[in-house]
């Protein structure tokens, strides 16, 4: 029998989920603002391991969307993972995981994130990176020098509804990014970057993009670039230089493809490039069957592909998948019963991991079968980067 039992998290717990997530992640709540902290609790989505009836770790579910390759996802966004020092090593941190895979695929959340502390520690059980981001630090002699634009820019505040319609816009063409709520605005942006937002309407009045930014201490942080034409962008940085009389430099997070530096005068501003977040596919039979695969009235793509799948920790994706190719480009996805690889269809295998990094787009088959991550046919490899769309990964929030 287990020395401890998992279940979710009851509110009068609920102080000490969050007294053991502080001493973890080595943050204090001030006291005014605990009780708020306390009411963003769920308890459909909190998880503790408990030993004698004490909370010994915990671990959340948030309920959360995503987009991939412009399609809407449910996805269980796992924070939070926290267990007590003597309670450590035991095994808890473990069934935990075990615990959240089966309420994901349970709950219809095929896909699941997380922000790591370690990769390698995470990737032992199934996620793998799946976005970077890029933070640049621009003097301010070295922003854009741009002429003034068609368009205006107005400061709006927190009108949720009016950026929201902005970012959904701009978020649905990555892959990982968030399909953001109110409650997310209010708790997450708002709550806790402070600062102004301004709208930038095009020449035709459309909103078409926003900054939401702060200037301290003589530098422009910039929490979010938003724009969905180059007018817009032009029309933001352009906005944005124009607060060099009150600052020295600007600091802003990118798409990982971002090519501002290539739009400079002097290129040579600083930048870094840092793996993010990382993915996990709960349950691939269910999520392939949902996945919009690229459709392409191709004959030469038509075929069938044999793709076998190996996770030690979720045995209902243990299982030899078939990728049916049809001559319109549509791909239908069966699972083999009872396994056995079919004569003279290619094939190709490979663990959770990399399955997610590659239907997520943030590796392609080609480079994962040069390094040995998905081992078959080079014919398979082909038809998979037919099928697999080529899309950029980004993820501008944190949970």
């Amino acid at each position: 029998m287990k020395p401890f039992e998992i279940h979710r998290i009851p509110k009068e717990d609920f102080h000490d989920s969050l007294s053991l997530s502080e001493f973890a992640f080595q943050y204090e709540v001030p006291k005014e603002d605990r009780e708020r902290r306390i009411s963003l609790l769920k308890e459909k989505e909190c998880w503790g391991a408990y030993v004698e009836g004490k909370l010994a770790a915990r671990l959340s579910i948030h309920d959360m969307h995503t987009w991939v390759n412009g399609k809407r996802f449910a996805m269980g966004g796992i924070a939070s993972v926290a267990t007590w020092p003597e309670y450590r090593r035991g095994g808890m941190v473990a069934s935990l995981i075990g615990n959240a895979l089966q309420v994901m695929r349970e709950q219809g959340q095929y896909l699941s994130f997380l922000h790591p502390f370690q990769f390698a520690f995470y990737r032992k059980y199934g996620w793998e990176t799946y976005t970077e981001t890029k933070k640049y630090e621009i003097p301010t002699a070295l922003l854009p020098k741009l002429p003034a634009q068609p368009g205006r820019v107005v400061r709006v505040n927190e009108n949720i509804e009016l950026l929201n319609s902005i970012y959904r816009q701009y978020a649905v063409r990555y892959n990982g990014a968030l399909d953001r709520d109110e409650a997310w605005w209010t708790n997450r942006i708002f709550a806790n970057k402070k600062g102004s937002a301004a709208v930038y309407y095009d020449e035709s009045g459309a909103p078409a993009g926003y900054v939401h930014y702060i200037v301290k201490d003589r530098i422009c942080q910039i929490h979010e670039l938003v724009y969905l034409h180059q007018q817009a962008w032009r029309g933001l940085w352009k906005f944005i230089a124009d607060h060099d009389s009150m600052i020295e430099k600007v600091k802003v997070y990118v798409p990982a493809n971002d090519r501002l530096p290539f739009l400079l005068d002097n290129p040579r501003i600083q930048q870094v490039l840092e793996p993010y977040f990382m993915a996990r596919i709960v349950d691939a039979e269910r999520f392939m069957e949902l996945y919009p695969f690229a459709s392409k009235a191709d004959a030469d793509a038509a075929g069938k592909l044999i793709l076998k799948i190996s996770d030690s920790h979720a045995e209902w994706n243990e299982a030899e998948f078939v990728l049916d190719i049809g001559a319109a480009g549509k791909v239908t996805v069966h699972k083999q019963p009872g396994g056995g690889t079919a004569e003279g269809i290619p094939a190709v295998s490979c663990g959770i991991g990399t399955l997610s990094a590659m239907l997520m787009g943030y590796q392609r088959p080609a480079f994962l079968h040069e390094i040995g991550r998905l081992e078959g046919d080079s014919a398979a490899v082909r038809l998979l980067e037919t099928i697999i769309p080529d899309n950029q990964t980004y993820l501008p929030d944190f949970f």
